[in-house]
Parts: C-alpha cells; sequence; structure tokens
C-alpha cells in the first residue's frame, strides 16, 4: 500500500490538474499512431475511428473504477508500441476482422496471465532484452519517418521538428502534443481538406464481428500481448511500487483484459496499465499526500471520457492529412520508447548479441508463412541465446 502522507495544506486542485495533463498528453502524443496502427491493419476510416472511441471511452472508465476501488492512481491507457506493432505488421489474411480476433486473443492472454500462476511466471520469464529489441526492431521503421518527411516535404516537416526539438528544451512533457498542434496548423494551411472531410465527426460506433486466423493469432495476438506486457503492464507496475504503491496485479490484469476483449467488437486493441504518464497520477505532480493521488488518476479517466467524444473528429483529421507528415509525428513521439527499448536491449553485454539478432529480424519486415518480423525476431533472438547457452531470466 501507498506510504502515508498527509499534509493538510494539500489543494484538491493538485491531482485534478495532474489527472488532466496525464490524460491530455497521453492522448495527443499517440492517437495518430493508434489511427494508423488500426488502418495499417485493414480498418476503414470509421472502424479505425470506432477504435479509437472505444479504446479511450473504456480506458477512462475502467481508470475511474479501478482508481476509486483501491484507492490508488491506477491510470489506464491503450498501448502506443502496440500500435506500432500494428503498423509494422500490415494487413493479414482475412483483413480487420482477423486482425480484431487477433486483438480479442491477446485480451484472452492479458486474463490468463492474471488468472493462471504459472502462465503469468512463464511470462516474466522472457528476457527483458530480447522483449526490449522486440520493440525496438518495431519502432526502428516509424522513427525514420521524420528524416524522410524532412528530405521529401522540408517545408511542411521541418517546422514541425523545430518545435519539436525546442519544447524538448523548454517543456519536455509538451514535446509532442504541441508538435501535434503544429502539424495541424502546417496542414491548415497546406493541405485544402476534402469538403466535409470533418462533417459527421461526432462518434459512430462500428460493429466487427472477429474472424479468427492462424496467421494473426502468431503474427499479431502473441506479439501484442509481449510488448504490451514488456512495455506499459510491468513498467506500469514499477512506476506504482517506486511511488509507493502496491498495485493488486490479478484485478488489474483481469479487467484490463475482460474489456479489452469487449471493446473488440468495435475494432478496439488492448488497454493495460499507463507506463510513461502514468507517473504524473502517481508522483509527487499529483500532490504531496500519497493518500490523495488516486484523485488524478480519476479526473484523468473522466477526461478520457470527454475526450472519446472527440475520436471521429480526431481520425477525420488524420485521413484527410498527408500520410507521411502524419508518419513524421508519429516517429517523434515514439522516439523516447526506441532510445528505451535500445537501452534494454544491449544493456548486459551477455545478452547482447541475441538482443541485436532479435532487433534486426524484427526490424526486417519480413514475413515468413504469413507471420510478421516481430515474431520471428523473438524467436531467432531466442534460438541465439539457447546456442550460447546464456541462461534465460
Amino acid at each position: 500500500m501507498a506510504s502515508r502522507s498527509t499534509p493538510a495544506s494539500t489543494p484538491v486542485a493538485q491531482p485534478i490538474l495532474a489527472g488532466l495533463l496525464a490524460s491530455t498528453v497521453g492522448f495527443a502524443s499517440s492517437f495518430a499512431i493508434v489511427l494508423q496502427g488500426q488502418a495499417a491493419v485493414g480498418a476503414t476510416p470509421a472502424e479505425a475511428a470506432s477504435g479509437l472511441f472505444a479504446l479511450t471511452l473504456s480506458m477512462g472508465l475502467l481508470g475511474i473504477v479501478l482508481s476509486l476501488w483501491s484507492r490508488m492512481p491506477i491510470a489506464i491507457a491503450w498501448s502506443t508500441p502496440g500500435a506500432a506493432l500494428l503498423i509494422s505488421t500490415g494487413p493479414v489474411e482475412g483483413g480487420f476482422p482477423a486482425a480484431v480476433g487477433a486483438f480479442f486473443i491477446a485480451g484472452v492472454l492479458v486474463v490468463a496471465a492474471g488468472v493462471w500462476k504459472p502462465f503469468g511466471r512463464a511470462v516474466s520469464s522472457i528476457p527483458m532484452p530480447l522483449a526490449s529489441a522486440m520493440l525496438a526492431g518495431i519502432l526502428f521503421s516509424l522513427c525514420l519517418a521524420p528524416v524522410e518527411a524532412a528530405s521529401q516535404m522540408p517545408m511542411s516537416a521541418l517546422p514541425i521538428i523545430a518545435v519539436w526539438a525546442l519544447a524538448l528544451r523548454f517543456a519536455r512533457i509538451w514535446a509532442v502534443p504541441l508538435a501535434v498542434l503544429a502539424a495541424a496548423i502546417v496542414i491548415g494551411f497546406t493541405t485544402p481538406l476534402p469538403e466535409g472531410a470533418l462533417a459527421g465527426s461526432w462518434p459512430a460506433p462500428q460493429l466487427v464481428i472477429p474472424a479468427f486466423s492462424h496467421d494473426a493469432m502468431i503474427g499479431i495476438a502473441v506479439p501484442l500481448f509481449v510488448v504490451t506486457m514488456a512495455s506499459q503492464n510491468i513498467p506500469g507496475l514499477t512506476v506504482l511500487r517506486a511511488n509507493g504503491y502496491e498495485a493488486p496485479v490479478r484485478p488489474i490484469f483481469v479487467s484490463t483484459g475482460l474489456v479489452s476483449m469487449a471493446i473488440t467488437v468495435l475494432g478496439g486493441k488492448l488497454i493495460n496499465l499507463a507506463a510513461i504518464t502514468a507517473a504524473l497520477c502517481a508522483g509527487p505532480e499529483a500532490g504531496a499526500d500519497t493518500t490523495r493521488r488516486y484523485i488524478a488518476a480519476v479526473s484523468g479517466g473522466a477526461f478520457y471520457v470527454v475526450l472519446a467524444l472527440g475520436a471521429g473528429l480526431a481520425a477525420a483529421f488524420v485521413a484527410a492529412s498527408p500520410p507521411l507528415l502524419i508518419q513524421a509525428v508519429a516517429g517523434l513521439a515514439l522516439l523516447g520508447s526506441l532510445a528505451g527499448a535500445l537501452v534494454g536491449a544491449t544493456a548486459s553485454e551477455g545478452t547482447r548479441l541475441p538482443a541485436i539478432v532479435t532487433f534486426v529480424t524484427a526490424a526486417s519486415g519480413v514475413t515468413i508463412m504469413g507471420i510478421g518480423a516481430a515474431f520471428w525476431g523473438l524467436i531467432a533472438g531466442g534460438v541465439v541465446m539457447a546456442v550460447l547457452h546464456k541462461p534465460v531470466r
């Protein structure tokens, strides 16, 4: 449980504002990546908007419920690296319904990790250098987009990159949201939006019946589950523990998995513990009184519910924008994740070579037997690690 610290002078506005900041940054920094991920695996613009709506609404509501129940700042988010995985995977046999079926299975795996302890231990035994290397491979090609945009459309891309770089120096947490704002301004001045592009921007949930295929199960469900656990759930638990909170692991995994399974019929993928923005709700930014920081996660969840109403508008704007410019903003948003993944992959000399094999395989983009490179990267790195007889941790 959280350590007790109850100074009477802590204003209630502080955790509320911290939650609003966390939700604003979380949504603005990565909604474009989520939409691109949905589209990459075959979603129509309407289905992508429906998925974004379902994700935003469900993670807001579940964050409120878990935080009020536990009296801990349990912030829920979507998996940005998971969305990046979908972009790198691309279309699968069976189209978007098959991808949705894979989302459903990934949710089942999260529930299993919470309910069945042997499975949870098996997941936690996946070597973190290999999981980090797989994530780095997924992110690598996406992080090249700002360079490609600067080369192909410098007048549009360079101002966005400049805003991002300046914000890193003076207001780091706002760097990506400000880059998104700069992109919106640039697009508004340089790209005539089709007539009616922003019409009908209120959420319009689309029913998607999941289909189940072997290729999507292996190529999407398994890597999505591993990436979500390694880059979101485990770091999210670490953030909470670092701030004095022993979060209830089983209820979190089971509830996020079950809700993820439910929203697949609207095109949503996995929701999970927040990692980066969780620090805003669980840390000193949410006030000195650790027993009241749960208010930050509650207010953040409430704001996510409000932001869900803008999912259709966000989707319409992204769909009408130059794809390379949107990819450039996404690449800027993922640079920090790429840096962290590379550090995690190469930190230990004993596992560095298997991690590099995982990285280059995952980054190659190859598809073998209909299964994407992320899965083969994990397999290749595991084989090299076994050949070198290195202990698996």
